[in-house]
């Protein structure tokens, strides 16, 4: 099967794993001297034009490629401990730090 970058340009690209939509292909990667196509590069996630973060998708994650849609599935990435106003993690327990010392300590 043959498709242009403007054919890929046009469709929607959607995560098998959690039916997120990742965007439409903004970019396609390939090596150079051999010409194989490694992936693609899709805007990823949602929020302001300069704060989005692009996502490249490897050509094996890659399921199939329909009329109007691009179905991919990669693992979604673990999520990152909430950080306080301090930049420490904080605790789930509403403990506060997790270093915190009891005041029978200093008795």
């Amino acid at each position: 099967m043959e498709t242009s970058f403007c054919e890929l340009h046009r469709k929607e690209t959607v995560n098998l794993t959690d039916g997120k939509r990742l965007g439409r292909v903004s970019d396609v990667v390939f090596t150079y001297p051999e010409g194989r196509v490694q992936g693609i590069v899709v805007p990823g996630g949602k929020g302001f034009r300069w704060g989005r973060a692009e996502l490249f998708i490897d050509l094996k994650c890659i399921k199939k490629i329909g009329i109007d849609v691009i179905l991919v599935d990669i693992k979604s990435a673990p999520k990152a401990e909430p950080k306080n106003k301090w930049g420490t993690a904080s605790s789930r327990d509403g403990g506060g730090a997790l270093d915190r010392r009891d005041y029978g300590d200093y008795e």
